[in-house]
């Protein structure tokens, strides 16, 4: 009896051969090249493909087209002011923004046009493609139908307008040309790629020329331009110079100048006179108080300190002669008197002075201040008509230089070399093409073998399985001949040389060792789901025991589908009936002498499935037939759409799961086995069924993957 398995825990982690883990996201690099090695011919196939497609494109289909060069050198100059000579003979310097944009430049629809103009490209049907014949089954002609068709778009009556034919043409044109700028230099190589050799060369000898002449037109327009700009400007100052003259010359006969030497005389006059005045003022100061103090002896009338102060010898004298004469008094106011008067008049003098003074110096800086302003103003206008004068003159030079200088225009570049007629295509490159188509369709074959493998769900060898699983595959029943389920028995008793036969030898050798001590009595045969083989491994490994000369009893369990009596018409439906003790076990048992085994079929029950097979009749049955019988194999339902394998497991030895070749998936496995390890049920081991060998020929597996592939005469006759 298969007891509750303390140390099962399900599946385990994957595996390689050699017995280590693989973790999930590890790559295996020698399962990824025995896939590849698998697919080999889908690989093959794929490569023979492409590259076949390749040949005929390169070798049929594609047009040659031949490609000639031109290189074209610039002048690197520096670039200098417009009115400097130089500049209307090279303008280009050598940076990367120059280069930049003397390549788009050269690229410009602008060229490109004269260029469709010069060789008459509107009349060539590869740049005009409306002048060659549209197909009506090409993918565009379909395309406008369906939109004329649909009143998306308006049917187009005759050509397309010239003008639309001229920008398509450029445009073509654009798309055959090239211009590219060789590293560290000052070359740029110009290519032009057709169907004609030699109009290729002259495509490209064309646009360089056109780009040179280009490059001359826009520097005689720039010199044309400049000469014009030129005479404008200086008949301009022409006219500002003579207006200038004009003007200095009525300033200065409207206005009396002296020279400025005479203005300078004038500044040291005024000088002179200004000290003269400043001495007056003094003076007159002096002359004031001198008056003021002899009044003021007068009025105290101290003719002795009059005298002191007023330092008056006749003063003085009179004081020492006539000391008490009778008449000194009067003298002395006499003279008192006499020298008041004196120091009036003196100060009445003084002061008429500095008022002369006075108005000479305001009349004199007068005539200075105006004689500096207007000689200023004439120098001011004198120099204004220097400067116009060489402004003038300098511009009549730049003019004269640049009249000379219009015959002498360079171009800004020059052709070193000229395109060559071409002798070999330059397309299609036929190695390349046939190197790429290989390459791709080994890709693509690689990744088709790929795709096929991540589709796969299910298991395709029991190296796959047991990998997966970590449980051992004890057998590998191959998929029989057989449409029809009745014919199976026939095919197992006429064939007993068969793979099958012989597979389910092995799966019998194999289940005999799995145990560690006697060979398991009773076995249950599972699955996951409908349709993997599981009651054909029961029937084959029944068999097989059988043949041996052993005692087996075939029960199915699966009372909902109840198959078993399809391959024993015979056989009575009585297995609820013995369960429960109704009948006897060896009254209802159906024995088959073509295979030597004993079956008793699955019988609807009014109780519930799950219900009788947990009952204590249920073990009681298995216990008498373990009495009776050396083998017992029990057909249960599949484990993952009811309970009831779950439950007999627990009265089984052993538990098989049958596993469908290509289709159970792995999830489903898994759930399968957590369903049992939920149970507390040890699965003994797994039997991959249905296994087509043809399909694993297809898969890539061949000869290289189990013994029953070789499907060699000499080992299985049937």
């Amino acid at each position: 009896m298969n007891k509750p398995d303390q140390s099962y825990r399900g599946v385990a982690p994957s595996t390689i051969p050699d017995g280590r883990p693989v973790d999930d996201d590890e790559i295996d690099l020698l399962a990824l090249l025995n896939s590849l090695w698998r697919g080999k011919w889908i690989i093959l196939a794929a490569t023979i493909a492409c590259l076949c497609g390749g040949i005929y494109y390169a070798f049929v289909h594609a047009t040659p087209v031949y490609t000639s060069t031109t290189v074209i050198a610039l002048d690197n100059r520096d670039q200098t002011p417009l009115l400097d000579i130089a500049s209307v003979m090279s303008g280009l310097s050598g940076d990367q923004a120059t280069i930049n944009t003397e390549t788009e430049v050269l690229r410009s629809r602008n060229l490109a046009g004269r260029l469709v103009e010069d060789l008459g490209l509107l009349e060539d049907p590869e740049f005009n493609r409306s002048l060659q014949p549209v197909s009506p089954y090409a993918p565009n002609a379909l395309i406008a139908t369906a939109l004329v068709a649909l009143g998306l778009r308006e049917a187009e009556a005759g050509p397309p307008p010239l003008e639309k034919q001229f920008t398509d043409t450029t445009s073509q044109l654009l798309d055959a040309t090239s211009v590219s700028n060789a590293r560290d230099s000052y070359a740029f190589r110009v290519s032009a790629t057709t169907e004609e050799p030699r109009k290729s060369a002259a495509i490209a000898d064309r646009l360089a020329e056109i780009y040179i002449d280009d490059q001359m037109r826009v520097k005689f327009e720039a010199t044309e331009q400049a000469a014009k700009w030129l005479t404008e400007r200086a008949a301009e100052l022409r006219v500002t110079l003579e207006a200038s003259e004009e003007e200095a010359k009525r300033f200065n006969a409207e206005t009396d100048l002296v020279s400025p030497q005479a203005l300078e005389g004038l500044n040291r006059q005024l000088k002179d006179m200004r000290d003269r005045l400043v001495d007056a003022e003094v003076a007159l100061a002096a002359a004031e108080s001198r008056s003021a103090d002899i009044a003021a002896a007068t009025s105290a009338g101290d003719v002795a300190a009059a005298a002191t102060t007023l330092d008056d010898p006749i003063l003085r004298a009179l004081l020492q002669s006539g000391d008490g004469a009778p008449d000194q008094s009067e003298k002395l106011q006499a003279r008192l008197s006499q020298l008041q008067a004196q120091a009036a008049l003196d100060v009445q003098r003084r002061t008429r002075t500095v008022q002369t003074l006075e108005a000479s110096v305001s009349d004199l800086s007068d005539q200075v201040a105006k004689q500096g302003g207007d000689l200023v103003r004439l120098e001011q206008l004198r120099r204004e008509v220097e400067a116009n004068r060489m402004i003038y003159e300098n511009f009549l030079i730049r003019l004269r230089e640049i009249s000379v200088q219009q015959g002498l225009q360079t171009p800004d570049a020059r052709i070193i070399s000229a395109a060559v007629v071409p002798t070999v295509p330059s397309a299609p490159k036929k190695a390349r093409i046939l190197a790429l188509s290989a390459l791709f369709g080994l890709i693509l074959g690689i990744g088709l073998v790929l795709l096929r493998e991540m589709r796969a769900k299910g298991f395709r060898t029991a190296q796959e399985l047991e990998q997966e699983t970590s449980l051992p595959v004890l057998g590998e029943i191959p998929l029989m001949p057989v449409r029809r389920r009745n014919r199976i028995l026939n095919y197992i008793i006429s064939k007993p040389a068969s793979p099958a036969a012989e597979s389910a030898r092995n799966l019998r050798t194999s289940v005999e060792l799995s145990s560690a001590g006697a060979p398991p009595q009773v076995i249950l045969s599972t699955s996951c789901l409908p349709g993997e083989s599981k009651t054909t491994t029961s029937l084959l490994l029944a068999h097989h025991f059988a043949r041996l000369g052993r005692k087996v009893l075939l029960i199915e369990c699966d009372v909902r589908r109840k198959v078993m009596t399809t391959y024993f018409p015979e056989a009575e439906p009585v297995l609820v009936d013995v369960i429960q003790g109704v009948r006897p076990l060896q009254d209802a048992v159906h024995s088959d002498p073509a295979l030597g085994i004993d079956v008793l079929p699955g019988q609807s029950a009014e109780v519930n499935a799950a219900d009788l097979f947990s009952s204590k009749a249920f073990r009681t049955f298995i216990a008498q037939a373990r009495e009776e019988y050396d083998h017992i194999i029990i057909d249960t339902p599949p484990v993952l759409l009811v309970a009831d394998a779950r439950l007999i497991a627990h009265e089984a030895d052993a538990v098989l799961l049958n596993v469908k070749w290509d289709s159970t998936t792995r999830q489903q496995v898994a759930q399968a086995l957590r369903a049992f390890e939920t149970a507390r049920v040890k699965v003994q081991g797994l039997v991959l069924t249905q296994v087509d060998y043809k399909g694993m020929r297809r898969y890539g597996y061949g000869k290289s993957y189990g013994g029953y592939s070789y499907q060699s005469s000499g080992y299985y006759k049937n």
